[in-house]
């Protein structure tokens, strides 16, 4: 199987969650310029008007006029944020510095995921967080004036750090959150760009007591989750290779690309730049003989995304590839660890779950044509379509419209790059 072309991967789902918050807490009207238009930045969007943001529909180049720090208004309705962790977690913690109280739900999916891991930050701040006995979805969150707080996470979470960072960036107090290791640095990038005083120190960041945010502008580059499921095809493919430019390289965000470069692939990046803050680049791919290899430790809270591409791959490279330390797989959009092992088992591939990741052991040979079940985890449909088109097999994906989750327009650029 061969491939060649050029694919701009759509913008960043994490910078494109982060820009519509931050905008609509600013002061002054932001500029965003290739915001990602899924469903799950729909539906952050929708969540803010709900708090009295004049969001416009998502399209290239959009404009939105901010409320500022603590302008925003007591929603007539709960926030559904259908499949989307980010809107829940980040909005929590805006929310829980105003004065009202606000209801979240989502989705059957997004109801089934933890959400004790920001209640307990905020309770400890001084908001009252209500939730299920399971501690899931619904949550309502009753704000108002919040104390500063040194929090300890239990987990590297870019979404329990921000929404702690953005409750007292709310509520005019300074915080400080510490990590076991470092998670995603969006947030502070994007709050060090509009103006306020953020340090990090290795798993450390704190943030000063802020009285109102500059306005933003800002182009959301290419999603590395999303390009590396073409850098995954192009890397494993007979013959060929790949551009993808203008993809984020932020360094919290590139543990894909540099552990396919570990198993043999012939990964550059060319034309990077720093805008906003954030560094990108296009990166080019080519096609060479990948070998399986065991990923942990720090490195997994920059591919968690990436990880059940990696699984897919392992089924394809030579020898044994093992995930560890990747426990928060399970607590995904679905149970990412068992799903992935049941799916590589359908279509005939020697894989098992670990406590806390799997092993998958490569041989092209040994798969066969079979059902996928996604679990209607966008993550999962866009792995498998990969491992069926270089593994040559037909795979048939029970639910391929989930994709609109993170990438609408996933089938159309596959399509492009293998005809």
């Amino acid at each position: 199987m061969r491939v060649r072309g050029t694919v701009q991967v759509p913008g960043d789902k994490s910078l494109s969650h982060r820009a519509l918050i931050l905008a609509a807490l600013g002061t002054g009207t932001s500029r965003i310029r290739s915001v990602l238009r899924s469903a799950d930045v729909r539906a952050t969007a929708d969540c803010l008007r709900a708090l009295g943001v004049d969001v416009p529909d998502l399209a290239a180049d959009l404009s939105v006029a901010g409320r500022g720090l603590r302008g925003l208004t007591a929603p007539g309705r709960s926030l559904d944020a259908m499949n989307s962790g980010t809107t829940v977690r980040l909005l929590a913690g805006v929310v829980a510095g105003h004065p009202f109280a606000t209801t979240f739900t989502g989705d059957a999916s997004l109801s089934r995921r933890p959400m004790r891991r920001v209640a307990a930050p905020l309770e400890a701040m001084g908001a009252t967080v209500r939730l299920s006995d399971a501690g899931t979805l619904p949550m309502t969150v009753t704000g108002g004036a919040l104390e500063s707080i040194a929090w300890d996470s239990a987990t590297a979470s870019a979404q329990v750090k921000s929404c702690v960072l953005l409750a007292g960036l709310v509520a005019g107090v300074g915080v400080t959150v510490r990590e076991p290791s470092r998670s995603r640095d969006h947030t502070e990038r994007m709050l060090l760009a509009m103006g306020a005083r953020v340090s990090s120190e290795s798993t450390q960041v704190q943030l000063e007591p802020c009285a109102s945010l500059a306005p933003l502008d800002a182009r959301i580059p290419g999603d590395p989750s999303s390009a590396a499921f073409f850098a995954a095809l192009a890397a494993a493919a007979d013959a060929g290779d790949l551009l993808l430019p203008h993809v984020g390289l932020n360094p919290t965000r590139t543990g894909f690309f540099t552990t396919l470069q570990r198993m043999g692939a012939l990964v550059d990046v060319v034309e990077q730049r720093v805008e906003g803050g954030e560094p990108f680049g296009t990166v080019r791919i080519r096609s060479r003989g990948l070998q399986g290899r065991t990923v942990g430790g720090e490195v997994i809270p920059t591919m968690i995304d990436e990880l059940p591409l990696l699984a897919c791959l392992g089924a394809l490279a030579e020898g044994e590839t093992v995930i560890r330390d990747a426990v928060e797989l399970r607590s995904k959009e679905s149970d990412r660890i068992a799903i992935v092992v049941a799916n590589l088992r359908a279509l005939g591939a020697d894989a098992e779950e670990l406590p806390d990741g799997l092993r998958v052991v490569g041989g092209r040979g040994t798969l066969r044509a079979g059902a996928v079940a996604t679990h209607g985890d966008h993550r999962i449909a866009m792995a498998f379509a990969i491992l069926g088109t270089v593994g040559g097999i037909e795979v048939d994906i029970d639910d391929r419209a989930c994709v609109a989750v993170s990438y609408p327009d996933f089938w159309r650029d596959l399509a492009s790059v293998t005809q």
